[in-house]
């Protein structure tokens, strides 16, 4: 990994101090429906019935949590999140996630966040756990997708960073995903979880336009094969999106929330 500032230097913030915030969900409440606390005030509403929250005092914000069980899962339509919709050769972003990741019974990639549709070739963004296409599991990877469908000479989307450390289960962490419209970086605990040719991860020309029929902002699963999957299973406390590269001292600052 990456070395990590001196947590002394930081002084008191929120997400929204961090120019360039899209929105920032803190999940601190039961519910179906969840505004954002910061930004704009997009609502993710869940799919799958109301979402319990479990008292965590270790959980960042408050040590409240929501729990998100294996096929449940956050919808925010297309529309109704423009800011969310980052695409083209100026595209640039941050997606940074509080989770507490459980064991899934389905034991493959989970997803966290993003605008990711595969069954209608929609792949622009999205922060993931456990992808195994460099023949490692468990890591942060951040998908980033140039073309809307699958990789070029491959059956699937393999671009973008891939860390080179396991996400613990029943432990707080804080990953993160960035592109700066060139480069993909995965962020584990606040530093870059560098490993050799897969983060940093080169990939020029910027993300997909999804037009109007693009994919929606979902949360804990996303929409492949022309059904939900990729179930994310864990607690979460917070997730924010913004539109550019944060800086490794900005993304350090966030973790330490």
């Amino acid at each position: 990994m990456s070395e990590a500032v001196n947590p002394n230097f930081l002084i008191s913030f929120k997400p929204a101090d961090i120019p360039d915030l899209a929105t920032f969900w803190c999940f601190d409440r039961a519910g179906e429906s969840f505004a954002a606390q910061q930004g704009e005030p997009y609502v993710l509403s869940a799919q799958a019935g109301p979402l319990n929250t479990v008292d965590d005092e270790a959980a960042p914000f408050g040590g409240t949590a929501i729990e998100i069980k294996e096929g449940d899962w956050l919808n925010c339509p297309r529309s109704e999140c423009p800011a969310l919709d980052i695409h083209g050769p100026g595209g640039q972003l941050t997606v940074v996630a509080w989770v507490k990741r459980q064991p899934s019974q389905h034991k493959g990639c989970e997803f966290i966040a993003g605008q990711w549709n595969e069954t209608n070739l929609g792949r622009q963004y999205g922060l993931f756990l456990n992808i195994s296409v460099w023949q490692q599991r468990d890591q942060v990877t951040g998908h980033l997708s140039n073309v809307g469908g699958p990789t070029p000479a491959y059956k699937y989307c393999i671009d973008g960073p891939v860390g080179a450390s396991p996400v613990p289960c029943d432990e707080w962490s804080v990953i993160a995903m960035s592109y700066d419209g060139n480069t993909g970086y995965a962020w584990l605990n606040g530093v870059l979880d560098a490993r050799p040719g897969v983060n940093p991860y080169s990939l020029a020309g910027g993300l997909h336009d999804g037009g109007p029929n693009g994919s929606d902002f979902t949360v804990g699963a996303v929409d492949r094969s022309g059904e939900l999957g990729n179930f994310y299973t864990g607690l979460l406390a917070g997730l924010a999106v913004y539109r550019r590269a944060l800086t490794p001292a900005e993304i350090f600052a966030l973790a330490q929330l």
